[in-house]
């Protein structure tokens, strides 16, 4: 194949705060770059990020920001226009308004790519969504999808997307790697606070750091209400820049891995985090969702817990060379089969099959 023109309109590649759509984007357009395509990423300018940008000038591709709907067609509609493959993001602002018109005046393929799908397609069904609605699915030639297994099937055969595909996050490996670090914590998690993860937080890390004192613990993330009692052993960082990941991954015995509502009910949905933290090689502790096993082998790759006991009894008895074992295999997995050049390529031979078809 040679050089594709692709435009993304994605929600932020400039600020990884409260979400974690930035460090996907980075990756993926950084690889697509260095497979010689030409990228172009549109990203709305809203405050909230604006005040919170870790990466300014994304060094891969080329990335503009844009005020308005009117000042996006201004601006860009010839770059839509000439593009093989403009791709349009879950939780875009205005994102029907933005696909509409991309449908309209783009004359290559037009993807959606649904970093949140098990989320999007709820919404949609309460009639909530506000950035994708069944006839865009119907028209967007691709169904770019963080999660897979049988949801894709009922992408295609319920609502109508003429492809619908994986294109799982992914990480750098780059960014992403084992040192060696004084351990602070024997479990850490990192997320943003959301409501339905937070039952499974209070009961795989604060019970068990009620129940065990002496371990130490940390939650990093932004967004928790004030009137979450944390335990005096549980530390807590606001919020953490992709820059110090790695550190934080490295500095853990073990790290926990939680799964919103809607991903575990649809299932095949891995993490940004999940990979990253394996990529670190640490010994992960999840909850458990249907397609797990696609991605880590439990108990040899990844470690398995629906309580407090199961997070004790890992904490208590897996020894230093059994949890760097399990770490080194996760690892070794993750590196195999997802990193952010994995997606470039998988991207490009989806794009491939249409243009052949």
């Amino acid at each position: 194949m040679g050089s594709l023109k692709i435009v993304i309109l994605g929600l932020s590649i400039t600020s990884s705060w409260g979400n974690g759509h930035a460090t996907t984007y980075r990756g993926l357009v950084r690889e697509l770059s260095a497979r010689g395509h030409n990228v172009l990423f549109l990203e709305r300018d809203v405050p909230w990020y604006a005040a919170a940008r870790d990466l300014r000038r994304p060094p891969h591709g080329r990335t503009e920001l844009y005020k308005t709907l009117d000042d996006l067609e201004e601006r860009f509609t010839d770059d839509v226009r000439r593009a093989d493959l403009v791709i349009v993001a879950s939780f875009v602002p205005d994102g029907i308004a933005v696909g509409e018109w991309v449908i309209e005046n783009a004359r290559g393929i037009t993807a959606f790519y649904d970093i949140d799908t098990p989320v999007s397609l709820a919404a949609l069904k309460e009639g909530k969504n506000q950035y994708l609605n069944p006839a865009l699915i119907r028209l967007y030639r691709m169904y770019l999808s963080f999660t897979g297994g049988p949801l894709l099937e009922k992408l295609q055969k319920e609502y109508g997307s003429p492809m619908a595909r994986p294109l799982y996050c992914s990480f750098d490996p780059d960014a992403y790697f084992p040192e060696t670090r004084r351990t602070r914590w024997d479990l850490g998690y990192m997320g943003t606070y959301s409501s339905d993860r937070q039952p499974p937080l209070e009961a795989l890390l604060l019970e068990a750091a009620r129940r065990r004192p002496c371990a130490r613990m940390v939650v990093a993330g932004p967004q928790y209400p004030k009137r979450i009692a944390w335990p005096a052993n549980v530390a807590r960082i606001e919020h953490l820049p992709p820059a110090k990941h790695r550190a934080f991954y490295n500095a853990q015995a073990f790290t926990l891995n939680l799964t919103r509502a809607h991903m575990i009910a649809t299932g095949y949905s891995p993490s940004v985090r999940l990979f990253e933290a394996a990529a670190c090689a640490v010994p992960i502790i999840s909850d458990y969702w249907p397609g797990l096993g696609e991605f880590f082998e439990p108990e040899k790759e990844i470690l398995i817990a629906s309580s407090s006991d199961d997070v004790l009894r890992y904490l208590r008895d897996i020894s230093a060379a059994e949890r760097r074992a399990i770490g080194a295999r996760a690892r070794a997995r993750v590196m195999a089969e997802h990193t952010a050049a994995h997606r470039a390529a998988e991207l490009e031979s989806y794009t491939l099959e249409l243009l052949r078809a």
